[in-house]
C-alpha cells in the first residue's frame, strides 16, 4: 500500500474559484508588482545619477590615497582619504558603544522585561528615540558634552550623537529576531535544568544571531550617513585628522556639505568632488550591506 504522505504535493488550483474572486486576485497581484515597479525607479534613477556622475573621480586611484590638503575649490587634484577614514572612525567609535548597550537591552526587554514597569518605561523611551531626529541628538550631546561639560567639538562628540541614533534601531531589531526563536527550544532547555542565562547566551541569541547581525550593520549603514551632528559637533576639515577627540574632522557627508558651500554646481571641480563623495558614500553603506547578508548566511543555524 502506498501512504498519502509518500504522493506528490500538488499545487493549489482555482478550479471551483469564482470568476470574481480571480478577477480580485489578478487585480490585486497587477498592484502589487505595479508598486514594486514604481518603488524601484526613483531608487534606480538615484543609483545611476550617482554612478554615472561620480564614477570618473572614484576610479582614479589617488582618490583613494590623497585627501584635500592644501587644495582649493578651483584645483583640481586631491583625494577623500580624510573624508573616507574620519566617516569610519567615526562610525567605528558608534558601533563599539551601540552594540552592546543595543543588543542586552533587547535581551531584556524580550526575556526579562516583559510587563515589569522597567521594561514598559524602557520600551516606551525606545520608541521615542526612534523618532528622535539627528539634529535634536546633535544639539543635546552639544548642550551636555560641550556647553555643560566643558569638552570641545570633536569626532567623538558626532560618534556620541550617532549612539543615540543607532540604539533604538539594534534594540528593535534584536527584540523581532528573538521573538521569532520558537518557545519550545528555551522550554526544552529549561527542562534539562539549564539555568535562564546560559539558555539565552548558548540557545536563544546563538539561533537569532544572523538577524541581529544584519540589523546591526543595516543600523550602522543608516548612521553613516547623517550630516547634521557632523555640522554641529566637529566641522569639517580637508586635511587628516586622526585625534577624536579635538580638532575638525572630514567625513564624507561633511565633504559633500563643504563642496555644495563651494560652489558645487557651477563649478565642474568642487561639483566632481561633490558627487565622488556620494558615490564613495554609497560604496561603504553597500559594502556593509553585503557584508550583513554574507554575515546573517554565516551565522544562520545549520540544518541538520
Amino acid at each position: 500500500m502506498t501512504s498519502t504522505l509518500d504522493q506528490p504535493v500538488k499545487a493549489p488550483t482555482f478550479q471551483g474559484v469564482s470568476l470574481r474572486r480571480k478577477i480580485t486576485d489578478n487585480v490585486a497581484t497587477l498592484l502589487v508588482t505595479a508598486s514594486v515597479l514604481v518603488a524601484l525607479v526613483p531608487l534606480v534613477w538615484v543609483l545611476y545619477t550617482v554612478v554615472a556622475k561620480g564614477i570618473g573621480v572614484v576610479l582614479d586611484s589617488t582618490w583613494w590615497t590623497n585627501s584635500q590638503a592644501g587644495m582649493t575649490a578651483f584645483q583640481a587634484g586631491g583625494g577623500a582619504y580624510h573624508a573616507i577614514v574620519g566617516s569610519l572612525l567615526q562610525a567605528a567609535i558608534c558601533a563599539a558603544i551601540s552594540i552592546p548597550i543595543g543588543v542586552f537591552v533587547g535581551i531584556y526587554l524580550v526575556e526579562y522585561g516583559g510587563g515589569t514597569r522597567l521594561g514598559k518605561v524602557t520600551t516606551f523611551m525606545v520608541d521615542i528615540l526612534t523618532g528622535v531626529p539627528s539634529i535634536v541628538a546633535a544639539l543635546f550631546i552639544y548642550a551636555l558634552w560641550v556647553a555643560t561639560l566643558g569638552f570641545q567639538r570633536s569626532g567623538l562628540a558626532v560618534s556620541l550623537s550617532l549612539v543615540l541614533l543607532m540604539i533604538p534601531v539594534i534594540v528593535r531589531s534584536t527584540e523581532e529576531m528573538l521573538r521569532i526563536v520558537p518557545m519550545d527550544l528555551r522550554e526544552a532547555s529549561y527542562a534539562l535544568g539549564v539555568p535562564k542565562w546560559k539558555t539565552i547566551s548558548a540557545i536563544v541569541v546563538p539561533t537569532a544571531l544572523s538577524g541581529i547581525v544584519t540589523g546591526i550593520l543595516l543600523s550602522l549603514a543608516r548612521v553613516m550617513g547623517e550630516t547634521a551632528p557632523l555640522l554641529i559637533l566637529v566641522g569639517y576639515a580637508q586635511a587628516m585628522n586622526f585625534d577624536m577627540l579635538s580638532g575638525f574632522m572630514g567625513s564624507l557627508p561633511g565633504m559633500m556639505f563643504d563642496q555644495t558651500s563651494a560652489g558645487a554646481g557651477a563649478n565642474p571641480i568642487p561639483t566632481d568632488r561633490l558627487w565622488g563623495a556620494a558615490l564613495t558614500l554609497v560604496v561603504l553603506i553597500a559594502a556593509l550591506n553585503v557584508g550583513a547578508r554574507f554575515i546573517a548566511k554565516f551565522f544562520a543555524p545549520k540544518k541538520v
